[in-house]
């Protein structure tokens, strides 16, 4: 077992307090059951008079299933559907979408759109047919973002209090300090910095909207994105924060401050060193995730 792992399975036992028994859903498939077996199921989710691509992994079992919302980034080259499937092994459905105006879903794509899109996903897992359809616990929702998608995890979440949990992975938090730390005359120099670094994340599988369009876009909204303004209405509810050596871990750790501070003794905090796709701890990763899982008693 390379050195990595050791570290992080004793960093798991101090930061989680959870047993360092390896979850079986990482390396074995469950029981087959032919009766209600695992099973994918492809649709369009509706959000705001658009029909979103999205698909659900259905876990194996006639009972009702926790639901997991996996929610991709800006703009979405990792999907983490690894993730996805171990986690349907463990037996969540686990509902991946893209938002509006990315990678072929219709409409125009903002970051706005976006948060919008999963409060529509939340509502289509909790519509009674739905729920019945794909096994769903539509009372065991929990939300699961990596970068931009931790950004509307956690934002989502502070919308719906009725979301269990969320987790977010190497969250980027859009706002954090631009509005106090750019003064007036300096505010088109600093959107023209924050779009060429938005460009550079590549622009190609989004559709309506421009680099520029989406930085005036967080400088409008900052003030109600940013992580500690939010950390008063998710405090009552497990969250684990999960960071990375990619330079976004700051945002994360003072919402995990703010949280502690406002009592919430369900937060828990995470850190690897290794990139922003967590490209070699993808195991650990899973590891973290599904026993913070377990820790909260969804099934």
């Amino acid at each position: 077992m390379p050195t990595y792992r050791f570290a992080a399975a004793a960093l798991l036992c101090v930061s989680l307090g959870l047993s360092a028994q390896i979850p079986s859903a990482l390396a074995t498939d469950p029981a087959s059951d032919k009766a209600s077996p695992a099973s994918m199921q492809s649709f369009q989710l509706p959000s705001h008079g658009e029909v979103l691509n999205a698909f659900v992994y259905v876990a194996a079992g006639a009972t009702r299933h926790p639901v997991v919302v996996l929610l991709h980034g800006f703009p979405g080259n990792e999907r983490n559907l690894d993730l996805a499937q171990t986690l349907r092994r463990a037996g969540y459905d686990v509902l991946y979408l893209d938002y509006r105006g990315s990678w072929g879903s219709p409409g125009n794509f903002s970051f706005s759109n976006s948060i919008e899109d999963v409060l529509s996903a939340i509502a289509y897992m909790r519509e009674a047919g739905n729920a019945a359809r794909l096994h769903a616990d539509p009372k065991k929702i929990v939300l699961i973002g990596h970068s931009m998608g931790g950004f509307l995890a956690l934002n989502a979440a502070a919308l719906d209090p009725a979301v269990s949990a969320v987790i977010s992975i190497s969250a980027a938090d859009l706002s954090t300090g631009l509005v106090a730390s750019v003064p007036a005359g300096n505010r088109d120099t600093a959107i023209k910095g924050i779009a060429a670094g938005l460009a550079s994340q590549g622009m190609a599988p989004l559709v309506g909207c421009t680099p520029e369009g989406l930085a005036q876009e967080v400088f409008a909204n900052a003030a109600k994105w940013n992580f500690v303004a939010i950390a008063s209405k998710l405090a009552t509810r497990p969250v684990l924060v999960i960071t990375s050596d990619d330079g976004l871990a700051r945002p994360s750790d003072q919402l995990v401050t703010t949280l502690r501070k406002l009592g919430d003794t369900q937060v828990q905090s995470l850190h690897f060193a290794t990139d922003h796709s967590y490209s070699d701890h993808r195991i650990a990763l899973q590891e973290a995730i599904l026993k913070s899982l377990d820790s909260i008693h969804l099934h």
